[in-house]
């Protein structure tokens, strides 16, 4: 996870590999907030979500659909049901184990 500067003047521009926004976008993606996901990697707010909204373009392959608030909507309902299976995946491998 590294930032790379380029240039030696603080004005310019710095430019971040492939692999340091993957993992700033998993991290926001794990974060209840996108703001403090970019304070902990000490990045933009803006810069982070210029990157998901790219992320979610990609992936659902056009701007407008990307945009579209039900999508938006089912997105949110998909990302919170798959926390609570992860929650509920925990809970059932504690209770599984032996007592003593």
């Amino acid at each position: 996870m590294t930032a790379k500067k380029s240039g030696s003047s603080p004005d310019q521009r710095r430019k971040y590999d492939e692999a340091f926004k993957a993992e700033a976008l998993r991290l926001a993606s794990e974060s209840r907030s996108t703001q403090a996901a970019a304070r902990e990697l000490g990045i933009s707010p803006k810069l982070l979500y210029r990157w998901q909204q790219a992320q979610l373009v990609a992936e659902v392959g056009s701007v407008e659909v990307a945009r579209d608030p039900e999508v938006r909507a089912l997105r949110a309902r998909l990302k919170r049901a798959e926390q609570e299976l992860d929650i509920l995946k925990k809970a059932l491998a504690i209770f599984a184990q032996p007592t003593p």
